[in-house]
């Protein structure tokens, strides 16, 4: 397996990846070919300001060594994650998210491949911190925090522990306040 940056060749294929790992997420009853809800965010952060493309990474089969007709590396995706520009106040920070994995590919550890390498290129471009909303035993082993504990307010109270920050190397405890997601995810529900 090998983790590089998403190309423009990988956009389908990033959104089938997403659109098979939430399937479960589509509403009983929805029509036939209606996208779980992950699936259609991640088309409209694409087209939002609070892109970064430097943190759409792709896990694909393969390394990619040595293929002079694929130069960028790997087979098919398998999974994929994103950051997209968020703010605490008004200091620029990271939302994390949709990140997925092929349901035939679960549990080989390529999840956890793809949250340290999106935290590690944030870290290294100085990024403060890093925000999700996931369930805090699973992200805890990332370094995820409740927001709560470093004065990060939630865009929803009702959140709760599920809202999560991971602080970075350039985290300073002065970055508190609410934060505030790139405008895609404000229209989740339509």
């Amino acid at each position: 397996m090998l983790i590089r940056r998403e190309t423009a060749a990988d956009e389908a294929a990033v959104r089938a990846v997403i659109a098979s790992a939430f399937a479960a997420n589509v509403p009983a009853g929805a029509p036939d070919g209606t996208e779980p809800v992950e699936a259609v965010l991640l088309g409209r952060l694409r087209r939002d300001a609070g892109w970064l493309p430097e943190y759409s990474l792709a896990a694909v089969e393969g390394t990619g060594a040595g293929d002079p007709a694929d130069p960028v590396g790997g087979g098919p995706v398998v999974g994929h994650v994103v950051c997209t520009r968020g703010y605490v106040g008004t200091t620029a920070a990271l939302g994390l998210g949709p990140i997925g994995v092929a349901p035939g590919c679960q549990g080989r550890g390529i999840g956890s491949a793809l949250m340290h390498a999106v935290l590690g290129a944030a870290d290294a471009r100085s990024e403060p911190l890093v925000a999700l909303l996931g369930e805090p035993g699973y992200y805890r082993r990332f370094g995820f925090r409740p927001a709560a504990e470093l004065g990060v307010v939630a865009p929803d109270p009702a959140w709760g522990d599920y809202f999560q920050v991971r602080p970075l190397s350039a985290y300073d405890t002065a970055h508190r306040g609410a934060f505030r997601y790139a405008a895609p995810f404000d229209r989740l529900a339509g």
